[in-house]
This record gives structure tokens, C-alpha cells and sequence, in this order.
């Protein structure tokens, strides 16, 4: 795949705020800070087009990055779309409604979304939220793949163990689970 541009085409909080449901649709799920708009970044080879913050909580909103790039010798157009992290002890607990239900409004209605891809820490097991999105992903049809980020923060001997400790505690097959080493 070669990728020709990408650009962040909306930060939304409601369905109004949406672009039009004219491209496909790849969702990004995990908890706050588990490195879903690094891992953007990184796909999208920008190292500032999704904001990335140490401090867990700061993405508040559904992101939406129009993608172009080529394949198959044709050109594709899509888009990526950073959801809310959860599970943020620290936000007050409005703010932890207001996130889950603009995340929960975004996967029910858009008709566009082809794929909801979960991101998980390889580093600690799956949180209870973590296999309660998994199971959702899959009841909606989603094929359940997870990317195991911050595997660059392990030694190389421990990834697989903990890629394989992951896949049993959401009851995936380990090559649904994808180990990712950026930073």
C-alpha cells in the first residue's frame, strides 16, 4: 500500500458534526492512552496529523482522517476514526458518560463503518471494558481484531507470552492479535 495523503476531515460529538457517510469507515477502540492516535499516525506516516497526549482522557472527540492510498494499482479512499479512549479513572464521571455515549452513538448509526479494530496495552492484561468492546465488535459483526500497542515497551523475548496471554483472556485466536511497536 502507498499512501498519497491523509487529513483530519472532522472532530465531532454528535451525528450532525459527521462528515457525509460517503467514504468507508475503520474505527479505532481502547481505553485512554492505550495509543490509538499514535498508532494513526503512525498508518498514516504523520507524526502530528492525530493529537497525542501523555496524559491520558485528551481525545474527546470522534476524529475522523480522510485517507487516500493505492493498491491493486487503483486509488482508494477512506477513513480512520479515533474514538473517545474509556476507562479514564481521573475524568469525572460526566465526562466518562458524555465520552461512551458519543463512542456508543458513532458505532450504532454509521452505516459506513466496514471494521472496529480494538487497542489493547500489550504491556497489562485486557480490562473488563476491554472484553466488553471486544464482545460488542463481535456481535455487531466486526471480525475482532486487536492491535497490541506498546510492544517496543517490552523485552523481544516477553511479546509473545504476553501476545498469547492476551489472546486468552479475550478468547481470540493469537493471530487476530497484532503486536505494534511504536512510540
Amino acid at each position: 500500500m502507498k499512501l498519497i495523503t491523509s487529513t483530519l476531515e472532522a472532530m465531532a460529538v454528535e451525528p450532525s458534526q459527521y462528515p457525509k457517510e460517503e467514504l468507508p469507515e475503520i474505527a479505532f477502540a481502547g481505553r485512554s492512552n492505550v495509543g490509538k492516535s499514535t498508532f494513526i499516525n503512525t498508518f498514516c506516516q504523520r507524526k502530528k496529523l492525530a493529537y497525542t497526549s501523555s496524559t491520558p482522557g485528551k481525545t474527546r472527540t470522534v476524529n475522523f482522517y480522510g485517507v487516500e492510498a493505492e493498491w491493486a494499482e487503483a486509488r482508494h479512499h477512506f477513513r480512520l476514526v479515533d474514538l473517545p479512549g474509556y476507562g479514564y479513572a481521573k475524568a469525572a464521571q460526566q465526562a466518562q458518560e458524555e465520552w461512551a455515549k458519543s463512542i456508543n452513538t458513532y458505532l450504532e448509526q454509521r452505516q459506513g463503518l466496514l471494521e472496529v479494530i480494538l487497542l489493547c496495552d500489550l504491556r497489562h492484561a485486557p480490562t473488563a471494558q476491554d472484553v466488553q468492546m471486544l464482545e460488542w465488535i463481535h456481535a455487531q459483526g466486526y471480525r475482532g481484531l486487536v492491535i497490541a500497542t506498546k510492544a517496543d515497551k517490552l523485552p523481544t523475548t516477553k511479546v509473545l507470552a504476553k501476545r498469547k496471554a492476551m489472546a486468552k483472556a479475550l478468547h481470540l485466536p493469537s493471530q487476530n492479535i497484532y503486536p505494534y511497536a511504536g512510540s
